[in-house]
């Protein structure tokens, strides 16, 4: 059944859901000193955002850009607390009409998914494939390249428009995509923007139901950007490869990364969301483990090391906690 989008902008942009934007914005944020600023004159900055969203004055101001190790280098954009509230105001009601559209087996930024149930889910459809290992699985791995800077804004906004038909909303949207290009106008997504992280997922939903039902392929997982098809017939998986690419290059302007490109069999090893996977086992990439091991080194916080110990937990790394000091006494 098709799900109908039936928000109207005067009630997206309510002051009841500003001032619930602006709550669920504030969570682990108090401290910082641009959130303190805004908070104190915070009623008037409400009244004065709802007036310039009524009147279609609004515009998103400029971002504050930083690096990050994660563990390979990104660029960060931090808006400013006024235009990240319109952000949590956007992904709340889009987030709750598009994920119904998106298909079971995207795992990236959505509520009861994430990395760990990817994981499970490609062991799982691993041992479907392989007939519980007595016969070959082969496993086609793709990444897309420069995926959140190479995101057309016009193709976005038209895949927006045939599910969200009040132009005031689209204006909306517009604005927030309009406040960031990645060199090229009309060209990429800001990472950091909360917005961001749903705007991808919908755009690569485009991906995810050619993949299902037009090549009915039956074991996809999609995580980001990184994908991962397993088939029986590595001829299978060649043959369809161009199929993908095509796609991806005519619907959406985007290329697969040449070099993280492969089928490989499954016995073989498979590198997939920072894991190593073989049928009985499954290792953390040695690129990981050495960052874990540095930042190990330098007396990490409580939180940090409870995380690498959630990560651990998730495949064999029993030598790896030993060495670090993270299994039981």
């Amino acid at each position: 059944m098709k799900v109908r989008f039936d928000h109207r902008f005067e009630e997206i942009i309510s002051l009841d859901n500003l001032l619930t934007a602006w709550q669920e914005f504030l969570s682990g944020k108090r401290q910082r000193y641009d959130v303190q600023i805004f908070a104190t004159s915070l009623i008037d900055n409400i009244f004065s955002l709802h007036h310039d969203l009524l009147s279609h004055k609004y515009q998103h101001s400029g971002y504050e850009a930083f690096n990050i190790s994660d563990p390979k280098p990104r660029r960060i954009h931090k808006a400013a607390v006024r235009d990240r509230v319109v952000h949590h105001l956007l992904y709340k009601v889009l987030y709750d009409h598009f994920d119904q559209r998106f298909i079971f087996d995207s795992y990236s930024c959505r509520k009861n998914k994430g990395a760990h149930k990817a994981l499970n889910r490609f062991k799982y459809f691993a041992g479907k494939v392989s007939q519980n290992h007595t016969k070959t699985c082969y496993v086609l791995k793709g990444d897309i390249k420069k995926f959140f800077a190479s995101i057309d804004q016009s193709v976005l906004l038209n895949i927006l428009k045939r599910q969200i038909t009040d132009t005031e909303i689209l204006w909306l949207i517009e604005r927030v995509l309009a406040s960031f290009n990645a060199g090229q106008l009309g060209v990429g997504l800001p990472l950091g923007n909360l917005t961001s992280q749903l705007f991808s997922n919908i755009y690569l939903n485009e991906l995810d139901r050619y993949v299902k039902q037009e090549l009915r392929i039956k074991y996809y997982i999609r995580y980001a950007d990184d994908f991962v098809i397993l088939a029986d017939s590595k001829n299978e998986l060649e043959a369809i490869t161009p199929l993908i690419k095509d796609f991806l290059n005519f619907n959406l302007k985007l290329e697969l990364h040449p070099q993280k490109l492969f089928i490989k069999t499954y016995a073989s090893g498979v590198d997939f969301l920072g894991w190593v996977h073989f049928p009985y086992h499954r290792q953390i990439r040695t690129t990981t483990k050495r960052r874990i091991f540095r930042q190990m080194a330098l007396w990490p916080r409580p939180e940090t090391v409870n995380s690498y110990r959630g990560l651990l937990g998730h495949g064999d790394t029993y030598k790896v906690r030993k060495q670090l000091g993270l299994t039981p006494p």
